[in-house]
């Protein structure tokens, strides 16, 4: 298989962090949908990461379907089973991926669109919402079982993490850690084991 993508992106980390923790091997291709949008369409003619190329040649898109794919082949999942665990990951993993959405429309905003047409009250508004997004997280990490090792890392750890790390990487002057410490130590923490020091956003 071959993910195709930067680590940069928090799907793209996730998904080459969670096929590392399910024990599948993989090749990673750095192609940029900015920089190399020619190669990656090449691959892709959608352009869109992550791409997953499995072995027998089909694409798979969006992180949480190539997850589920990576789960369902490896007989092994990152959720809970039990129901109402379940629910609660389910719950961190929405806020999670809500904050990688809101992170990117304000990064997009920033540096794809001319800054005298940049809309300051849609700006206002993804802002909002991104700390809605923290701010629920804050809450419910405390909830999550703590993460040791690998072995203990679940789905909902591991995108928290992930979206945490990137949202400070790319526009750190709008979250402040201060303001989310529970989050903020659960992330370092996280940012330390092997999985995740080998799979750098940067």
């Amino acid at each position: 298989m071959q993910l195709v993508g930067m680590l940069d992106s928090p799907y793209v980390r996730r998904v080459a962090i969670s096929l590392r923790l399910l024990g599948l091997p993989f090749e990673h291709r750095s192609v940029s949908v900015f920089s190399t949008f020619e190669q990656f369409q090449a691959i892709n003619p959608v352009v869109k990461a992550p791409t997953l190329v499995c072995d027998d040649g089909t694409l798979l898109m969006d992180s949480s379907l190539i997850i589920d794919y990576a789960e369902t082949i490896a007989d092994r999942s990152l959720m809970p089973s039990d129901a109402n665990d379940r629910k609660h990951a389910l719950q961190v993993l929405g806020l999670a991926l809500a904050a990688c959405e809101k992170t990117v429309q304000i990064v997009y905003e920033r540096k794809l669109r001319p800054l005298e047409k940049q809309h300051a009250p849609w700006v206002d508004r993804v802002r909002n919402q991104l700390a809605a997004a923290y701010a629920g997280l804050e809450a419910e990490i405390r909830k999550l079982p703590a993460v040791a090792d690998e072995a203990s890392m679940g789905q909902a750890a591991l995108t928290s993490a992930v979206a945490w790390s990137f949202t400070q990487l790319v526009i750190p002057d709008v979250i402040a850690p201060a303001d989310y410490p529970s989050l903020a130590a659960f992330a370092a923490n996280a940012e330390k084991l092997p999985a995740l020091l080998a799979l750098p956003q940067v």
